[in-house]
């Protein structure tokens, strides 16, 4: 908006180099330059610059004089009809060619209403009000088309009406051609008028067609008008064209998407259509008497040209094999099923459970499956951004990952090998979501054994579940206890994050439904379910007893800091009472002390915050040292010793990875594990020096005899010398008593 402002403050207007400069800033102004981009962007090459060369030509094209504008103009139409009708097989047809894809449908609509209703184009929508139109339409078909048909014709929603596909004999993904009979007779009977009927030759999800002949027959029978649209419309170029396929070409419209086929950007859409009557065609918008509207068709007209009839054919072949090419590795996966019909190009594909040990093992299962295989997409378009795959969903099978190549391949310039390596990526991530599965209930059923932990259910999140840590403490209120948990799972996140193991700590989803929770992600068959729910209740007990230790320092410290005073009062009148009032003025108790020195009995206070005590400070001074218990040992973050490599929550040979490696040696590892995970070690001796306060046993040591010189190594000492600990030595103990 600034730009824009600055743009139009200049009022002698600006060079085209600042012009281009501000077009490209606005490009990429959201883009984050430290951040990676998975984002697919479009290969453009000489046939994408033909395409938009286009786009330049008609602008200049459209200042001709009239006449030399009208010649131009129809030559362009002329042929690039012609090369498309012969291209797709479409005979005696004519091309209406529009940037939304759903426009075209859109004028055949106005112009099977103009042929049906005499009237119309006099009385209006009036006419419609003797026999109310019906527009059919399969339930595979594109979300909302039916009902932008509506809207955009002034038509009630009840003249649509959507076809079910079948239930019981052939795909359940086709259209159930004796139902709808049935429901035409019914509206016929009604007193409706069958209009027009939409099938698919590839529908949007898995690329299943409708049988279009029988459909056609149909469409005979009852007078209605056949629409065909769909991703296998380009198979009619090829050479080899299935049976389902070839009957769209006796269908009275088709619309031809052949920017994303082709991968030509900025193309329009094309829909050919049969019609005898010029006028009413001209009526529903099918064609124009505006020279410059018949434009649009140049962008195709050069990039036709420059790919030809060859290059058209290779690339909507290439898109073929590489669809086929993932159909036949697929076999082999056998936690991959596919959805796809006879001889259609996309493929959907989502995971299952393998085999049948986990197949609905709880409830919510459906959704779980949901999620991973949306990660499962959203980790291979990340791995492999020339496939193309994206997210579908589809009725009965759920959320399937779509792998479309004849929507993408020519964009992203997608080749067999980009499909190889998807399919070892699918290989390697597959075994990854079937563990996860798997492991889900062994960790709802660990988190349960502990009580300061609650499982959180969240279906939507693709990983190994959610977790929260609940403080001990009941007295709290809702309001201070919601702030504790919140401290405490932030906290424990952060803690968690810092490990070093192969799992993902999150706080799930951004706009999810659950909060201050802990979610964990994507698991492996070697992973130690208990270890982890161990360690994360654990660190949430040690993080909420020391928050609760500094919450008590203050009033620790406080009621320390009375007490000290009341011990310092009394100690100084002790001290009066003792030295009498005499010490007490200074030149007098000066002299008095060093005629007569007083030995005072008042003894020190020290305060141990830890112990939150006043204790006594004659053992400092006797022994010359702080007094003090000896350390107890570290608590060891893993009980178990691990390896070099190994990480945590990890079981030992588990999941193919190597407890040893060949090259090291066990005690390379024992010093590793040790230097990591420090392990508790038991109390040796400790010298009478180290210790702060003096033995009370009345014994006194023995005293070893002077060591004899030894005849074997001719130097002074003994072995009970030798072996004899450091610091037991009698004279200091006899000191100290």
């Amino acid at each position: 908006m600034s730009s824009l402002c600055v743009l139009f403050q200049t009022s002698s207007g600006q060079d085209v180099a600042s012009i281009l400069q501000l077009v490209q800033n606005l490009m990429h102004e959201d883009e984050e330059e430290d951040k990676p981009s998975h984002r697919r962007m479009q290969n453009v090459g000489e046939q994408g610059h033909m395409a938009l060369l286009g786009h330049s030509l008609a602008a200049y094209i459209s200042v001709l004089d009239r006449e030399r504008l009208r010649k131009l103009i129809t030559r362009i139409a002329s042929d690039t009809t012609l090369w498309l009708c012969r291209l797709f097989r479409y005979e005696s047809g004519s091309a209406y060619y529009h940037e939304d894809d759903r426009e075209g449908l859109l004028k055949v609509c106005r112009l099977v209403i103009n042929t049906r209703y005499e009237d119309y184009s006099t009385e209006g929508y009036t006419v419609l009000n003797s026999r109310q139109p019906v527009i059919y339409q399969s339930a595979t078909c594109r979300p909302g088309l039916g009902q932008h048909l509506c809207s955009q014709l002034a038509l009630p929603l009840s003249s649509l009406c959507t076809v079910p596909c079948n239930t019981m004999f052939g795909s359940q993904h086709q259209m159930d051609i004796a139902l709808l009979d049935k429901l035409i007779r019914e509206d016929v009977e009604t007193g409706k008028l069958p209009l027009l009927l939409i099938a698919n030759a590839g529908t949007p999800g898995a690329g299943h067609t409708d049988k279009l002949g029988r459909l056609k027959e149909l469409c005979e029978q009852y007078g209605m008008w056949l629409h065909i649209e769909g991703v296998n419309l380009a198979t009619l170029a090829l050479w080899e064209v299935s049976s389902p396929v070839t009957a769209a070409t006796r269908s009275d419209s088709m619309t031809l998407t052949l920017g994303p086929w082709l991968g030509l950007p900025a193309v329009p859409a094309v829909t050919l259509y049969r019609h005898e009557d010029p006028a009413l065609s001209l009526a529903a918008g099918l064609t124009s008497s505006q020279p410059v509207e018949k434009l649009r068709a140049l962008p195709l007209w050069l990039s036709l040209q420059y790919l030809g009839h060859d290059g058209i054919v290779e690339k909507i072949r290439h898109a073929v094999e590489l669809s086929q090419q993932l159909l036949e590795k697929l076999k082999t996966l056998a936690s991959i099923k596919t959805s796809v019909g006879h001889n259609a190009m996309p493929s959907s594909l989502y995971s299952e459970s393998s085999g049948g040990s986990v197949e609905g093992y709880f409830a919510g299962e459906r959704e779980v499956l949901d999620s991973l295989n949306r990660w499962l997409c959203e980790r291979l378009a990340q791995l492999v951004p020339a496939s193309g795959v994206d997210i579908v969903d589809l009725e009965d099978e759920g959320t399937c990952v779509r792998f479309t190549p004849l929507m993408t391949a020519a964009a992203l310039g997608t080749q067999r090998s980009d499909v190889d390596l998807l399919v070892e990526r699918l290989t390697e991530l597959v075994p990854v979501l079937n563990c996860t599965l798997r492991l889900r209930l062994d960790f709802r059923e660990e988190v349960y054994r502990h009580s300061a932990l609650s499982y959180i259910e969240d279906l939507s999140w693709p990983g190994l579940g959610a977790v929260r840590y609940e403080p001990r403490v009941e007295e709290l209120t809702d309001s201070k206890r919601k702030l504790e948990v919140e401290k405490i799972n932030s906290e424990l996140l952060v803690k968690l994050g810092d490990l070093d193991a192969d799992l993902i700590f999150s706080t799930g989803l951004e706009f999810g439904p659950e909060k201050d929770c802990i979610f964990i992600g994507m698991a492996t068959e070697d992973l130690d379910v208990a270890e982890l729910v161990d360690t994360i209740a654990a660190l949430g007990r040690d993080i909420e007893e020391n928050g609760r230790l500094l919450e008590n320092m203050t009033e620790v410290v406080r009621k320390g800091i009375q007490e000290a005073e009341l011990q310092l009062q009394k100690d100084n009148q002790d001290k009066l009472m003792e030295e009498g009032v005499l010490r007490q003025i200074p030149l007098v108790g000066s002299v008095l002390n060093w005629f007569s020195p007083f030995q005072s009995t008042v003894k020190g206070r020290t305060f141990n915050l830890a112990a939150g005590s006043l204790d006594s400070t004659e053992p400092t001074y006797s022994m010359k040292a702080q007094t003090g218990g000896l350390a107890s040992p570290e608590t060891p973050t893993s009980s178990a010793k691990r390896l070099p490599g190994q990480r945590l929550f990890r079981r030992e040979g588990a999941g193919g990875s190597d407890s040893h490696s060949e090259t090291s040696s066990v005690g390379q590892a024992e010093d590793f594990s040790r230097e990591r995970f420090p392990q508790p070690t038991t109390p040796s001796p400790v010298p009478d020096e180290a210790v702060s306060v003096v033995p009370e046993s009345p014994e006194t040591p023995q005293v070893p005899a002077e060591p004899e010189p030894t005849q074997e190594n001719g130097e002074f000492g003994t072995q009970e010398e030798e072996r004899q600990p450091d610091g037991q030595d009698a004279p200091v103990e006899e000191t100290g008593r």
